[in-house]
């Protein structure tokens, strides 16, 4: 069978050969729609794309495009640490934003390593994994996957968030989950339950509950039994914001009354008074040890290693909202008197 040539797939798109030469080589000037037309002809015919000799290939960066507000700084601290790294070593990157499973396929094909972003589907994964193409995640694998990945330390936070909110005397401590089905925010309640276990006195309350107005009503539900929290551990830091305005309009001082933490240290951390004790996720440098870990990966492909999960630790920042316990908890019911 002859190979598959560009006048070939023009042929069969009905685009002209410059269309098709573009929408293959990434270049713009077609739309989205085209280029999608161009790759899957592409792969249906078994085009085989040809680098010239000595040119090094691309590694693709796949981010899942379906990406929610909470997800997005972080998503983009990542992708410039990926980025800025790459040029530092002077390695080719594409940047593709995509949930498609054909599209990373036909991707595959013509990518010298992959590192895929976010919770792509099961269809997606393995794909990557049988074309062969070494591949590095960001984003949560299944136990014992072999994958490499890079990630956090959700565990070691919740730890670190315990001893500290401990050792300033907090004993009724609650984690604001939130929306629950987030493994990432599961790891930070298992750390933070696992450091209040070894003091007696310490008591946990898992906060469940749809964001979209969701915390009064939980924290008055918690009130209503006879328990009211000294400090709050927020699972993200729009969570600690919502809080921390909620609880300021009903007449809390924070954190006089109530100390509140949030996790991921992202720009708006700073923008609100009291600023917010946070801990601080190292995107920048998680995006650039996957490229590393990635061109490690290629480079060692005739000699297999065993699947690796690297973790970069987050920081500890204390800011003004969090402080020592109050001697008893307030009550909303109080604030409302």
């Amino acid at each position: 069978m002859s190979r598959v040539t560009l006048q070939d797939i023009a042929k069969d798109t009905g685009l002209s050969k410059f269309a098709v030469s573009c929408s293959l080589s990434g270049k713009p000037g077609v739309s989205d729609a085209t280029r999608k037309r161009v790759e899957d002809a592409a792969t249906r015919l078994g085009y085989q794309r040809q680098k010239p000799s000595g040119e090094q290939r691309e590694i693709t960066l796949i981010f899942h495009d379906l990406v929610d507000s909470v997800s997005y700084e972080l998503r983009t601290m990542l992708q410039d640490g990926m980025q800025q790294e790459a040029h530092r070593l002077g390695q080719p990157v594409r940047l593709q934003w995509t949930h498609d499973a054909n599209r990373v396929e036909a991707l595959a094909k013509d990518s010298a390593g992959i590192i895929l972003v976010g919770p792509h589907e099961q269809r997606t994964l393995d794909i990557v994994r049988s074309s062969g193409v070494p591949a590095v995640r960001l984003g949560w694998v299944a136990p014992l996957e072999q994958a490499d990945h890079v990630g956090g330390t959700d565990h070691e936070a919740g730890i670190a968030v315990g001893e500290y909110l401990i050792g300033l005397g907090h004993r009724d401590i609650a984690f604001l989950q939130g929306e629950e089905g987030y493994r990432g925010r599961m790891e930070r309640y298992y750390g933070l339950r696992e450091s209040l276990e070894r003091y007696p006195d310490a008591r946990l309350h898992d906060l469940r509950f749809k964001e979209d107005g969701g915390f009064i009503p939980a924290l008055r539900s918690l009130h209503d039994t006879g328990i009211a929290p000294t400090a709050l551990f927020c699972a993200h830091d729009g969570l600690a914001l919502t809080a921390v305005s909620e609880l300021l309009a009903r007449g809390y001082k924070i954190p006089e009354d109530m100390s509140v933490v949030g996790f991921g240290d992202f720009s708006a951390a700073t923008q609100i008074s009291p600023q917010l004790t946070t801990i601080k996720v190292q995107g920048l440098e998680m995006g650039a040890t996957a490229l590393r870990l990635l061109l490690e990966r290629i480079e060692m492909a005739s000699h297999p290693v065993p699947a690796r999960r690297v973790l970069i630790a987050s920081t500890f920042i204390e800011r003004r909202s969090s402080g020592p316990a109050p001697k008893r908890g307030k009550s909303l019911v109080e604030t409302t008197r």
